[in-house]
């Protein structure tokens, strides 16, 4: 059991710490603030080989393990959370294109996914269909050589923006069987968005609805088989469990890093608040919560490169300990501020906003507890 990473490992990781340091962390507090989508800097990290981490070399992408997309989107998510949150989901919608496609489909859009000239969003959640997923009831009813789709997505991130929909659909019968996965371009007759959502946090993306009234979207933008897309957006999750994990941890680190500052400087009763023992437990108590939330995030990861049976016990473990922990560890980052930390003059307030929603989106940690039950069942 070897715990160190490898020099490419480690080149990855300070290439993507320095991107973050250059162009996501100088303005994300301005992002926030102005609810900015800041696309021509995701096009950057397209540059660098962010936008197609684990998707295939065939077409551009990187073709790099699951590890290397943890280390990653904990480096992005440390220069700004909400935008390193995004890209993780490009890379989901993207990587399931590649990997599920005719050669047709990935030959059309792939290149332009990993070059972020495409933005791509992924479509399961509806209004009546949240944790219930295999319950969806957006329909695509086969029309010679097209699809007619009729429903509504909820949720949706880069929706009214993005230029490719994943969009899962019913196809057949009820349950997880009757679910099948198409590809909606942007300006299909038929596509139409929501009012833009008022969020708590994540301001520097946009969430919308994303509705289908017949809506033709052609055959050949099925992905692989009717009936399969259920399985592929599972497939998808177990990954972006992760991705949005790792994201979890960089906000954290931030927020630690942050207090371990303040407390070094800020004076109390005559001393630094850092010499006060109960708070030098307290950040001691972080940074081991912190530690062992990457530690499975990592475990997590190893286990989809290796294709382990257990690969999606592990993610949802990840993803319920991570994104639990890394908000506890900003929430009590922020207490150490006091008054301080509430104000928008710091990054408390952004992180713990922008970490909550961590714990409900990519499967709430209550059905990360369903899936690991399940798992413990067999």
């Amino acid at each position: 059991m070897d715990f160190a990473l490898t020099d490419d490992q480690r080149a990855i990781q300070d290439a993507a710490r320095a991107f973050a340091d250059a162009e996501l962390a100088p303005h994300s507090a301005r992002w926030d603030e102005e609810k900015h989508f800041p696309v021509e800097v995701m096009k950057q990290a397209a540059e660098m080989g962010f936008c197609g981490i684990y998707t295939g070399e065939e077409h551009g992408g990187m073709a790099l393990g699951r590890v290397e997309a943890a280390l990653i989107f904990e480096e992005l998510s440390r220069g700004d959370v909400a935008t390193a949150a995004f890209i993780s989901i490009h890379n989901m919608a993207t990587w399931m294109i590649d990997r599920f496609g005719s050669d047709d489909l990935r030959a059309r859009f792939v290149p332009d996914l990993v070059g972020m000239e495409k933005i791509a969003s992924y479509c399961l959640t509806e209004p009546g269909s949240g944790s219930d997923a295999a319950a969806l009831r957006t329909t695509a009813v086969r029309d010679g050589d097209h699809y007619v789709l009729n429903g509504s997505k909820a949720f949706i991130s880069g929706a009214g923006t993005s230029d490719l929909y994943v969009v899962m659909v019913r196809t057949g019968g009820e349950g997880a069987k009757g679910v099948s996965a198409v590809v909606v371009e942007a300006g299909t007759p038929g596509l139409s968005f929501g009012a833009q959502e008022r969020k708590m946090g994540w301001n520097a993306q946009p969430t919308a609805m994303v509705q289908f009234d017949d809506c033709r979207v052609p055959a050949a933008n099925l992905l692989g088989e009717e009936g399969a897309g259920f399985r592929y957006a599972m497939a998808g999750l177990d990954g972006g469990r992760l991705n949005i994990a790792a994201c979890s941890l960089g906000g954290a680190r931030l927020a630690l890093e942050t207090a371990q500052d303040y407390v070094a400087t800020r004076k109390q009763f005559g001393k630094p608040l850092g010499e006060f023992q109960a708070l030098q437990f307290r950040l001691a108590d972080m940074a081991t919560d912190l530690e062992a939330a990457r530690l499975m995030v990592l475990r997590g990861a190893w286990a989809i490169d290796v294709d382990h049976p257990e690969k999606t016990k592990w993610c949802a473990m990840a993803k319920r300990l991570a994104t639990d922990a890394c908000f506890q560890i900003a929430d009590e980052a922020l207490q150490l501020h006091g008054g301080y930390g509430y104000l928008k003059d710091y990054p408390l307030e952004r992180i713990v906003r922008d970490l909550r929603v961590h714990r409900i989106l990519e499967g709430t940690n209550e059905i990360m507890r369903v899936i690991v039950a399940r798992e413990m069942a067999r």
